[in-house]
Order: C-alpha cells, then structure tokens, then sequence
C-alpha cells in the first residue's frame, strides 16, 4: 500500500467480504481511520463496535452452551473478544491494506499491529451497527465467529495468568488501580493501570467495565513482560 491514505477499491474489498453494502459509506471510511490521521479517526466506532460484539457473543455463547456455568461463559467470551482473537478476524479480511495511518505508524508496520487490527475490527462493527442496526450486525459476527464459538476452548484469564507468573517468580501479586472514570452512567468507560508491586512495569487497559478494564491491563502486562497470553 502506498501513501496514508487508503484506495477505494480497498474500501470496496473489504465490504464485499463482509457482504456489507453501506448507507452512508463515510462511516466505513472513520472505522478505517486510525488515531494517528487526526481527530476523525476509529475511536469512537471501536467504543461502540466492543459493546456490541461482546453482547452478540455473550448470548452466542448462552445459546450453544446451555450447560456452561458463568464462570465458563466468561472465560469463553474473553478468548473470543481478545485482541489477538479480533487481530485474527481482522487479518483474514486482509483489514490492514485498508486502514489509514499517520505517516509514523505507516512507517513503523501499524497495519500489522494487533492492537491497530483489533480496534479497526472493532470500529468496522461499530460501523455496521450504526449503518444497518443490530439485526444485521449479529448475523455478520455470527458468521465471523461461527466457527470460533464451535471450538472455543476455555483458557486462564490474563489476571489469573499474570499472578500465577508472579507466584512462580515468588513476587508480590501487581496493583490494580482504576485510572478514570468516563462517559454518562449507561455507559460508563474505565480505565485501569496495573502495575507491579516493585513499580518497575506497569500497563494500562479501557473497557466498559472494571473487570474488563483489569484483564485488559494485565494482558497488556504479560505483553511488556515477554508472555504470551
């Protein structure tokens, strides 16, 4: 891809393979815009998108496990909606040779960054809620993760895997301190650092809720400290 900015016949590419046609194709063009451009970027559509996507998976999951206690449901849900997991998606859309990035991200590989796939997935769900409503949105997911929700297999979670990390390293257990508290009460973002307890890493994470917020930080943790998670 050459240049920032990214051909139309990418944007076409793309909502051919999510067989989307859109009303008001400028909302696929912001899902497409990385922070990096400017201040009409993919942020607001990934906050939406997230929401969105967790709900669609949550009741996938519901449906097809009637046997599966919360706990179970849970963790499933978190293996599905992680960033590598959305990175994955993104990547088989061939997502990247879309997006548009500032002239330093271009530079620095972004279009294969798994947080830059993650998020534009995200936005572009965000993206088709808006255009098309929920119906539409849940049937496109459905078929992205159909296969997924049929294998899924239930892992530790980043906060369970950070502490048994740090208990194998005979450290103490990390911090977990909310950040900031934004938006109106129906829609609540938080944000979490957590940090070791010698103070010598520390990550953050944003997500709708506290506990999402945490195991998004730690996840980010694992990922400073070299674990794969």
């Amino acid at each position: 891809m050459s240049g920032t900015k990214p051909q139309s016949a990418e944007i076409l590419r793309v909502c051919a393979l999510l067989e989307v046609e859109f009303n008001k194709p400028e909302l696929i063009h912001q899902a497409l815009r990385h922070k990096s451009v400017g201040t009409l970027n993919n942020e607001r559509l990934e906050f939406l998108g997230d929401a969105v996507l967790g709900q669609v998976i949550a009741h996938a999951l519901f449906l097809r496990y009637p046997n599966t206690h919360e706990d179970g449901l849970s963790l499933m849900r978190a293996a599905l909606v992680r960033r590598d997991s959305l990175a994955e998606v993104a990547r088989e859309l061939d997502l990247g040779r879309a997006i548009e990035l500032g002239v330093g991200e271009l530079k620095g590989g972004g279009h294969q960054r798994n947080s830059i796939l993650a998020d534009a997935f995200e936005a572009v769900i965000g993206a088709v809620y808006l255009d098309g409503g929920f119906a539409q949105t849940e049937a496109l997911l459905l078929r992205l993760f159909e296969q997924r929700i049929a294998s899924v297999q239930v892992t530790k979670d980043a906060k369970t895997q950070l502490q048994e990390l740090l208990q194998s390293q005979k450290a103490a257990l990390p911090n977990y301190n909310v950040v900031q508290v934004t938006g109106p009460d129906h829609a609540r973002r938080f944000e979490v650092c957590c940090e070791l307890a010698d103070g010598t890493q520390k990550a953050h994470g944003q997500a709708s809720s506290r506990r999402q917020a945490e195991q998004l930080a730690a996840e980010s943790l694992l990922d400073l400290l070299g674990v794969s998670s």
